[in-house]
């Protein structure tokens, strides 16, 4: 069985990839500034459509533009020629991808694109297909032979289409001035929502945080730091914070001093400690700790202590 060269194939296949994608930027002039003003401007939705692998790729780009501000749906191609293209209207534009722009369903679903009178958009491989001709707008994209050794399989063409949907989309990010505040919105679940909108407030429990007053004695503050499980309490003069003592601080008094136990909360504990507000994002919580190398963090509000939040509660709610 002859050898094949894995590491030669792929070098070959990212060389397709970029020499594809100089062409893409060739379809970045005038013509594209003109599309996404276009789009930023309809008072409708943005709908994507095709036919065989150019509608996964249209999932995709219309999944992107969802949750990035532009609102869209996908619509695939065959569904569209049976009845399901009566979700659009005419303020809503249509983005139909095909590499030919020449095939049978493109050129059915174009005809019917434009009787219905809504903008299209033709986004192929070939200027003089069907698709480039009739659609109001065109983007052309090149592509010289697909990755595929055989050049039959989507391969470069597909991937240079998701270029072009994720560059509209992007583009169009730019335009509504689309913030992290306003991707929160859209993700408020799994780990990316629960970075942009998980608040400490949201993670802490005042009743189980640990505190113990000036006054008291380092064996109330080893009862306390014991009881609670978060390595460490708060040093609190009615309940404004004055310092904090670690499991580490006691160890270290533990080792350094002959009667211990007859030292006060007051002569261990370290003052100025680290501390955060309640509204800032627990993301930021987590930063803070992996910075200041420290696991644990007093929460004060308004200069009152409302508890401590433990690196380990931030990692648990899936930070």
């Amino acid at each position: 069985m002859k050898k094949i060269d894995l590491n030669k194939i792929s070098k070959d296949v990212l060389d397709n990839y970029t020499s594809s994608v100089s062409y893409v930027e060739e379809c970045i002039d005038e013509n594209f500034e003109v599309i996404i003003d276009f789009i930023s401007k309809i008072n409708g939705r943005v709908i994507i459509t095709g036919i065989g692998k150019s509608a996964i790729i249209g999932m995709k780009i219309s999944a992107t533009l969802n949750s990035t501000g532009t609102p869209s749906i996908f619509l695939h191609g065959s569904d569209a020629l049976h009845g399901d293209i009566g979700v659009a209207t005419k303020n809503d534009v249509m983005i139909c991808l095909s590499k030919s722009g020449s095939n049978t369903e493109t050129v059915d679903l174009v005809k019917q694109i434009k009787k219905l009178g809504i903008i299209l958009i033709g986004i192929t491989s070939d200027k003089n297909s069907f698709l480039a001709k009739n659609a109001d707008y065109s983007i052309v994209n090149k592509i010289e032979r697909e990755a595929c050794p055989n050049n039959l399989a989507p391969t470069t063409s597909t991937s240079m289409q998701l270029l072009i949907g994720d560059l509209i989309a992007i583009c169009l990010m730019s335009i509504k001035e689309f913030k992290s505040e306003d991707f929160a919105l859209y993700h408020p679940s799994g780990s990316l929502g629960k970075k942009l909108t998980l608040k400490v407030s949201d993670i802490l429990n005042y009743n189980s945080s640990p505190k113990v007053d000036i006054n008291l004695s380092i064996k109330d503050a080893i009862n306390e730091i014991s009881s609670k499980m978060y390595g460490a309490t708060a040093v609190l003069d009615k309940n404004i914070v004055v310092g904090i003592i670690t499991d580490g601080d006691i160890r270290r008094v533990l080792n350094q001093n002959k009667n211990p136990m007859n030292l006060k909360v007051n002569e261990i504990m370290v003052k100025n400690p680290k501390f955060v507000s309640g509204d800032m994002l627990g993301s930021e919580a987590l930063n803070l700790m992996n910075k200041s190398k420290i696991t644990q963090l007093l929460v004060i509000d308004d200069g009152y202590y409302k508890g401590m939040i433990h690196m380990h509660e931030l990692l648990k709610a899936g930070l």
